[in-house]
């Protein structure tokens, strides 16, 4: 897609005025520019040199005074609910929260910097432009590339709609009975090389890089800056699979050669960065997904532990290791299995935005309906720190929580002492499940920074929710089955007292014991089991005098924000 739309300009903006933004900084232009009041549209000679137009003068170059805007242009019929977000602050990642809300703009999780919006001309307008910690984010639609192959064939084609070009339907079209098929899926193949190997990689004066980019029609990012000192750096590969899967291939043959010249290691394994909320799946039950791929690739795969998430990173590492090209098939299988999560989870959305009630998801709903939709209900979570460390949680005069609370975006009190002798304290978070995460994460971080847990000693909490006394079953499970499932899958231990009466709101307590991405995860997967319940008591499926329910097999059958391979169950 070489097409530029070119915004923000002002009305002396001439055709030689651009002409010559151009020339100045020689990026390459084929035809004139076609000029509007306000904005204007010009050709590259291929996509490469788009997107350098795009990085060279979007947010950054100013004419008569204004910031002019340049992104890929895309007809109408092919914008789709998906955007590109580009300038994110390198150390970013999206909370492990389900959505992420900025002003009136709704993101479910996305892997990078591609996400689906629900109404993408408010994201566009809200968030280009928008000040995440310094960086302007810049944001442009990514095209329906179905829609433009058709587009090639003319409106009609003097066919009836929705036909291909033997009459039958096309494939995706409500006749035909098939869900649409994926081009390639959003997901950039993310490595992780030593950085030793980093400079042959990218070449003299970026040659090695710009040979690879070329010869596997990629985009490949080289992350030199993040975690200074380290002694990894990830790389970033934008393409189909194909491409992906090309690009890896000369990457681990130069990282090869490299170590075989420098006699630096015997063994360079090839080592893939993934999201947790797709590792379970890629592992599948028991494992059979990944001895599989073993077996199918004839490599050893190892996957990094659960423990080793932290707050700004929930990727995990995939390490493969075998011959070259078993590893590239490895990476192949890997990949695959990654891409059906991802698209399961899109299809999954999509199928929940289908059902909402007509008009929600036009672009004249009101603010309050879109927040009343959108905006997560508080939760009240009861965080369990050390007695002695409620000074520090505290601050002096009460400035550590009043900007632990701003930044989370969460009410934090501190719950007076049960006895005077009490060894714990009771932490009351109240806020939307992102709040909670920031302000939990910041708890657990602070309780580490001032030394209230040994240096080699892992900070775990004890956290309370309160359910529905009624709900309480289906956490437990048949024969405690639910909450032996959630225990494995998410680290933490989980406990149902048996033994308590229901409170005043009739509410139990739910216990939740572990480190801090553990209680995240499990502390997300109850409240998933308890929308359930809810959901089916709107829809008359539980009535009140039931009593608690056994949780089926399938609650938690598919660990989209939970994903991690077998552990040993805990109990109390």
């Amino acid at each position: 897609m070489n097409k530029l739309y070119i915004g923000n300009l002002s009305e002396n903006v001439t055709s030689e005025d651009l002409v010559k933004v151009f020339e100045d900084c020689k990026i390459p232009f084929s035809g004139q520019f076609l000029l509007k009041t306000g904005y204007a549209f010009v050709d590259c000679p291929d996509d490469q040199w788009a997107m350098k137009a795009i990085e060279t003068f979007s947010g950054k170059v100013e004419l008569h005074g204004k910031c002019i805007e340049v992104e890929h242009s895309v007809p109408k019929k092919q914008r789709t609910r998906k955007l590109q977000i580009r300038n994110i602050p390198p150390h970013m990642q999206w909370e492990v929260s389900s959505c992420y809300v900025i002003g009136d703009v709704y993101c479910p999780y996305g892997y990078s910097s591609v996400v689906y919006i629900l109404i993408p001309s408010r994201a566009i307008q809200k968030l280009n432009g928008h000040q995440l910690e310094n960086n302007a984010l810049r944001v442009s639609y990514i095209p329906d590339e179905t829609s433009a192959a058709e587009g090639h064939q003319g409106p009609d084609n003097g066919r009836r709609p929705q036909y291909g070009p033997r009459g039958g339907p096309r494939q995706g079209s409500p006749s035909s009975g098939a869900p649409p098929k994926h081009q390639h899926t959003d997901i950039p193949l993310r490595l992780l090389v030593p950085t030793q190997y980093v400079g042959a990689i990218i070449g003299k004066e970026g040659s090695t890089i710009r040979n690879i980019t070329k010869q596997t029609q990629s985009k490949i990012d080289v992350h030199r800056k993040e975690n200074a000192g380290a002694a990894e750096k990830p790389i970033s590969i934008h393409s189909t699979p194909e491409g992906c899967s090309a690009a890896c291939r000369m990457i681990l043959n130069i990282m090869h050669q490299e170590a075989k010249d420098t006699k630096t290691a015997e063994e360079v394994p090839l080592k893939i960065l993934a999201h947790n909320n797709f590792v379970g799946r890629l592992i599948g039950k028991e494992g059979r997904n990944l001895k599989k791929v073993e077996q199918d690739t004839d490599t050893k795969i190892t996957i990094s532990p659960l423990q080793d998430l932290t707050l700004y990173n929930p990727e995990r590492t995939i390490t493969v290791k075998g011959a070259i090209e078993a590893c590239c098939l490895a990476e192949q299988e890997i990949m695959k299995k990654v891409r059906e999560a991802y698209d399961n989870d899109i299809a999954a959305m999509n199928v929940s935005l289908a059902c909402s009630p007509p008009g929600v998801f036009t672009g004249n709903v009101s603010q309050n309906v879109w927040r009343s939709m959108f905006t997560p209900e508080q939760e009240t979570v009861h965080v369990y720190i050390p007695a002695q460390a409620v000074g520090a949680i505290i601050g002096k005069k009460g400035q550590h929580i009043k900007q632990l609370s701003r930044f989370a975006g969460a009410s934090i009190k501190i719950a007076p002492a049960e006895a005077p002798d009490s060894k714990m304290r009771m932490v009351i978070v109240t806020g939307p499940p992102e709040a909670q995460f920031k302000a939990q994460g910041r708890i657990y971080g602070k309780l580490k920074e001032e030394n209230f847990f040994g240096p080699k000693e892992e900070v775990k909490l004890e956290t309370h929710i309160k359910v529905a006394a009624t709900a309480a079953g289906r956490v437990i499970g048949k024969g405690g089955k639910t909450v032996n499932e959630l225990q494995n899958l998410t680290a933490a231990e989980v406990v149902v007292p048996r033994e308590q009466t229901p409170d005043e709101n009739d509410q139990v307590i739910v216990k939740i014991i572990g480190h801090f991405y553990a209680s995240q995860l499990a502390q997300r997967k109850i409240r998933d089991i308890l929308m359930q319940v809810k959901q089916q008591q709107q829809k008359g499926g539980m009535g009140g005098g039931q009593g608690p329910q056994p949780a089926p097999s399938s609650e938690l059958g598919t660990p989209q924000g939970l994903a991690q391979g077998p552990q040993p169950a805990r109990r109390k």
